[in-house]
């Protein structure tokens, strides 16, 4: 079972689902701001991805930051950053085979469904 984690207006989501689509690869898409997401599943992409590969820092959300929570970033801050605005997570996050992967990258994609 695959899974795909983000948000459906996001270019490089769209660049993703398309390679799988076009390749007849079965997955489901979990859509943040209409599934939402929890502390458990946001601990799951830390434990597997690591915090801070996780965290979004060139999007307009992060950058919306205060200095202060900038400057104060941690695996506990960082939490409650993306609790209050999934768009900060890094996308897509894929779960295929027991195994997280993040972001996309097409030769990525075809080692990780050997295409």
């Amino acid at each position: 079972m695959t899974i795909m984690y983000g948000i459906p207006n996001c270019d490089t989501i769209k660049k993703a689902k398309k390679l799988l689509s076009d390749n007849h690869i079965e997955f489901t898409f979990h859509d943040y701001r209409k599934e939402g997401i929890s502390p458990e599943l946001i601990d799951i992409f830390f434990a597997h991805l690591g915090w801070e590969n996780v965290l979004n820092k060139r999007g307009t959300t992060y950058r919306s930051l205060s200095e202060d929570q900038k400057q104060n970033l941690n695996e506990q801050t960082a939490k409650q950053i993306l609790l209050d605005a999934p768009a900060m997570i890094k996308r897509p996050i894929i779960l295929h085979n027991d195994n997280y992967h993040l972001g996309f990258k097409k030769e990525q994609y075809l080692e990780i469904f050997a295409i």
